[in-house]
C-alpha cells in the first residue's frame, strides 16, 4: 500500500461508514413503525478508493401499537400484512444489519460505524428508536454523527434531490425502484463512494499523488 494512501480507520477518524435506507409508516420515529431497513457498508481498497458492499436488508414487523400512515404505503409500496412478506422483529431485524457491519469494524480496525444517509436525520432518528425500543446495547453506529448525502451532493454537484444527485453523479435512476430501502440504499451508497472519490482523485492531482 502507497504511503501516501492512509488506512480505513484514519480516514474518517475511526469511523466506518454505512449507508442506510429505512422505509416506516410516517415521520415520527417514536410512534411510527419501521418496515423496511438496508444498509451497505462502504468498502476501501488498498489505493484508498471507496466502494460499496454486499446490501443486508429485512423487512420489519411494526412494533406493538405502532402507528401506520396510509399516505406513507401509497409512496411505498408496502403491504405490512403480505402473507409473504418475511418480515423480522425489530431486535431480529438490527441484528442481521449490524453483523456485517461489525465484521467489517474489525477488518479494519475501525471504532464506530457512522450512518451515511439521504437527509440523514431521518433514518438515523428511526433507527436509534428501533435501538431503544429493543434495549439493544451493541449498536455499531455511533448515536448522533453521520454523513449526509443531501448536503454532500449539494456541495458537489449542486443538487439536493437524491434522484437528481445520483444522475448528476452519472448513475442511472429507476423511480420505479425508489422508496425500497434497497434501492434507495444501494443509490445513497454510490453516491457517496462518487463524492468521496472524486475528491480523492482531484486532492491526488493537486498535489501531484498519481
Amino acid at each position: 500500500m502507497p504511503d501516501t494512501v492512509p488506512k480505513y480507520a484514519e480516514r474518517f477518524r475511526g469511523f466506518l461508514p454505512v449507508a442506510v435506507d429505512v422505509e416506516t409508516g410516517g415521520f415520527d420515529c417514536e410512534k411510527d413503525a419501521l418496515l423496511e431497513i438496508a444498509a451497505v457498508v462502504i468498502d476501501m481498497d488498498a489505493d484508498g478508493v471507496v466502494h460499496p458492499a454486499p446490501t443486508v436488508s429485512t423487512h420489519v414487523e411494526p412494533f406493538p401499537g405502532a402507528n401506520i400512515d396510509p399516505r406513507a404505503l401509497e409512496i411505498t409500496g408496502i403491504d405490512p400484512t403480505h402473507p409473504f412478506r418475511g418480515a423480522l422483529p425489530e431486535r431480529e431485524a438490527l441484528d442481521l444489519i449490524f453483523r456485517p457491519i461489525r465484521k467489517a469494524l474489525r477488518e479494519y480496525g475501525c471504532q464506530r460505524a457512522i450512518l451515511v444517509g439521504h437527509n440523514a436525520a431521518f433514518d438515523l432518528s428511526f433507527l436509534n428508536a428501533a435501538i431503544r425500543r429493543t434495549g439493544h446495547k451493541r449498536s455499531p453506529f455511533h448515536l448522533f454523527s453521520c454523513f449526509d448525502t443531501a448536503t454532500l451532493g449539494g456541495l458537489a454537484y449542486g443538487q439536493t434531490v437524491l434522484s437528481r444527485a445520483v444522475q448528476a453523479a452519472g448513475f442511472d435512476w429507476n423511480a420505479s425502484e425508489a422508496h425500497s430501502a434497497v434501492y434507495d440504499a444501494e443509490r445513497t451508497s454510490l453516491l457517496f463512494c462518487e463524492i468521496v472519490n472524486r475528491w480523492k482523485r482531484m486532492s491526488d492531482a493537486t498535489f501531484g499523488l498519481k
